[in-house]
């Protein structure tokens, strides 16, 4: 009798918490649909799977509407070879908390896990060939599925055949590359996103335009197409510094350039992130540059591409040799940096001490003045540049 009474104690437990908070209920009957359809191993609130993959699971908006339960998870898969997780929202609906759970899962399983799934047993991988300053990488791509909602009548369209050409700009040094292409449309309304390991790419959704102009019938109900492509390079990861290196780094040199008031500071700060980089003088010149344009293009307004150039050579010799920024990993680990300190909201006048000293910031106001001598007045907003230029003064520079 004492065990029917422990069983029944353990389930008036889980039943107080799902009723204090109900996302906990949501969340285990997602995990539960989850494991099942992967047949991996549940264990402390994560389905675990085969070859290093975890997934855990967030729950995000819950709502009801008209009788209908409606759902936002948030699948987040770890690998020790993925540079940072990949996160997929889903939307799901249904009739009862476990209609929308299953249709998460489903979504989840056929846009996400099942080109990760042909990744891991080597199922039809298509070669895509990167080349970019002097370095190769050769990379298998797995892409079958594409998820669809609302659509009638139409065979599935491949998306990922719009910017087959374009991948390999984006492709850089790292182990794993993921493309999330997300189509939607309602009407005249249009959502048309490109993203690579979560980094939305600006330059990417003119490709699809046309498509969804023309091709996705929207006028009496909401539909939409997205596409997983996974990129596995062949090679291991050969980069020599990690992350949390840069990210460190990157944090004091924001709180330093904060406090710079002469040349002797800027020096200063200069020889301290040599140091916190560990002697790395490209990572050091790196953050040096870029920290100031990111906090320029994260608060100015201005549109920005997804190129960086790399300024080679002097005078007349000079070049500018084009690439992109997911090419150049410490660029979103700097990006990551700057969020941060940005979501401590620090006053206008400390982040203006670092805006000042970007070229974008030089380059902005010299247009804004140049307009007004013109009579014309205008707004950041209105202005586009495709990218970064930048100098690294030292010989032997590598881009990771």
């Amino acid at each position: 009798m004492g065990l029917f009474k422990k069983k029944n104690n353990n389930q008036q437990e889980e039943a107080a918490v799902t009723a204090a908070d109900p996302r906990e209920g949501i969340k285990k009957l997602v995990l539960d649909a989850l494991n099942a359809k992967l047949n991996g191993t549940l264990y402390d609130d994560c389905v675990i799977m085969p070859k290093g993959f975890t997934i855990d699971v967030q729950i995000g908006r819950m709502e009801e509407s008209e009788g209908l339960k409606i759902l936002q998870t948030i699948f987040i898969v770890k690998h020790d070879d993925f540079d940072e997780p990949l996160i997929e929202p889903v939307d799901s609906q249904g009739k009862s908390d476990e209609e929308a759970a299953n249709m998460a899962v489903e979504i989840f399983h056929g846009g996400v896990w099942h080109p990760l799934d042909q990744s891991m047993t080597k199922k039809n991988p298509q070669h895509i060939s990167v080349d970019y300053l002097r370095q190769h990488y050769d990379f298998d791509m797995y892409c079958q599925s594409v998820v669809r909602i609302g659509v009638k009548d139409k065979q599935p369209t491949m998306l990922i055949n719009f910017i087959r050409n374009e991948i390999p700009k984006y492709l850089g040094s790292k182990k794993y590359y993921w493309l999330r292409i997300y189509l939607a449309k309602f009407k005249e309304r249009q959502i048309i996103e490109v993203r690579l390991n979560g980094s939305v790419l600006v330059q990417l959704p003119e490709y699809f335009k046309e498509y969804v102009e023309k091709e996705m019938d929207a006028e009496e109900t909401f539909v939409s197409e997205k596409q997983y492509a996974i990129f596995v390079q062949r090679e291991d990861d050969q980069c020599p510094f990690k992350k949390e290196l840069v990210m460190n780094a990157a944090r004091e040199t924001i709180t330093s350039m904060v406090n710079i008031r002469s040349h002797e500071d800027y020096v200063a700060m200069a020889n301290r992130i040599e140091e916190l980089t560990e002697g790395n003088k490209d990572i050091a010149a790196e953050i040096r540059v870029f920290v100031p344009e990111i906090f320029a293009k994260l608060t100015l307004g201005y549109r920005e591409g997804d190129s960086l150039f790399l300024l080679e050579g002097d005078g007349d010799e000079q070049q500018s040799i084009e690439f992109k920024k997911t090419q150049l990993r410490t660029y979103f680990y700097l990006q990551q940096a700057v969020l941060e300190y940005l979501g401590t909201r620090p006053s206008q006048e400390d982040v203006s001490r670092i805006v000042t000293n970007s070229v974008a910031f030089r380059e902005l106001r010299k247009a804004i003045e140049g307009a007004k001598e013109n009579g014309k007045d205008l707004k950041p907003e209105e202005l586009y540049v495709p990218g970064t230029s930048y100098k690294i003064g030292h010989e032997g520079y590598r881009v990771w």
